[in-house]
């Protein structure tokens, strides 16, 4: 195991081409216009280029720029947050109008500021985004709320597509490696998902080179699975600046791909595993037949109204 102040190269299978087209300008100037921030530019994720490029998928992150937490993993900084910009869901409708994208996936930084995370925020953003948009597909992926279930209760009103709550990491680096968080709470969030809508699917993430050992992913999986977790992710932590955590090893592709088929040889309806891999990455390929029929019937529903008006309240 790798001390904290070796340092490991980056193997061949990692490195990603820097793709600036004109789509992917478009797109930046876009947020910069709406004043809307995206975990695509603020985690540093190594996707942004493909996916800003092909503009089917695009994830937000609302309540704006700032985490009350201080993950050792994670690139988007932590202080004390602004105030709730109450224009934001409106904003992000636009966006995905305009972008006319097939899945959007509505991510926030912890808000343990206010007394609901936020979840008013993000069910509205929901609607917004649905009203101005019924043929997409939504995804949620919330902090844990501190484990308020009635927050819970709000948020899944909303009736996004798919509810994503990442674990990040197995039960002995929880502490290490997540703020705040606890491993049984992001758990009992997941099946209350399942408990509330039993039709939504669900999914969580889950990032190796931490230290964990294969045996650890396996029971992570176990636990995923007896929570009621339908998807799961499996990506390779990077080290976003010098002051997070290193990396204790790189994972080979083949190895992801054994990840992958235990997965899958465990239940989980879909697993997406690979080096470069990130929560959203081919997010809408992940929507449900069911997720997939719900919007046919809300936009058949959407289309037979000449005027549908939604009050969006926080």
């Amino acid at each position: 195991m790798a001390k904290q102040s070796e340092y490991i190269r980056k193997p061949e299978w990692l490195k990603t081409k820097i793709n600036t087209n004109e789509s992917y300008k478009k797109l930046k100037n876009l947020m910069r216009d709406k004043r809307l921030n995206t975990v695509c530019e603020e985690a540093k994720c190594p996707n942004i280029y493909e996916c800003w490029s092909e503009r089917k998928t695009a994830t937000f992150m609302i309540l704006g720029d700032t985490c009350t937490r201080g993950c050792r993993f994670c690139a988007v900084k932590t202080g004390l947050p602004s105030g709730v910009d109450l224009g934001e869901p409106k904003r992000v409708a636009d966006s995905v109008e305009i972008m006319g994208l097939k899945h959007v996936v509505i991510t926030a930084v912890a808000r343990d500021d206010l007394e609901d995370g936020g979840a008013a925020v993000f069910a509205n953003t929901v609607r917004a985004v649905r009203h101005q948009n019924p043929g997409c597909t939504i995804e949620v992926l919330p902090s844990d709320m501190k484990g308020d279930y009635e927050s819970l209760h709000t948020l899944m009103d909303s009736e996004p597509d798919i509810f994503n709550h990442n674990i990040e990491t197995v039960r002995r680096l929880t502490k290490r490696v997540r703020a705040i968080a606890r491993y049984d709470r992001s758990l009992q969030l997941l099946q209350r998902v399942k408990e509330i809508a039993p039709d939504t699917p669900v999914k969580s993430s889950i990032m190796v080179g931490l230290g964990e050992t294969k045996e650890e992913l396996i029971e992570a999986m176990d636990d995923l699975r007896a929570h009621d977790v339908d998807i799961v992710t499996i990506g390779q932590y990077l080290q976003p600046t010098k002051k997070h955590l290193n990396v204790e090893r790189y994972y080979h592709p083949d190895e992801f791909e054994e990840l992958k088929n235990i997965a899958l040889e465990k239940g989980f309806s879909h697993c997406e595993a690979g080096p470069l891999v990130r929560s959203s990455y081919h997010a809408d390929e992940q929507v449900s037949q069911s997720a997939a029929q719900r919007r046919i019937k809300y936009m058949k529903g959407y289309e037979s109204q000449e005027d549908t008006k939604v009050d969006f309240q926080f």
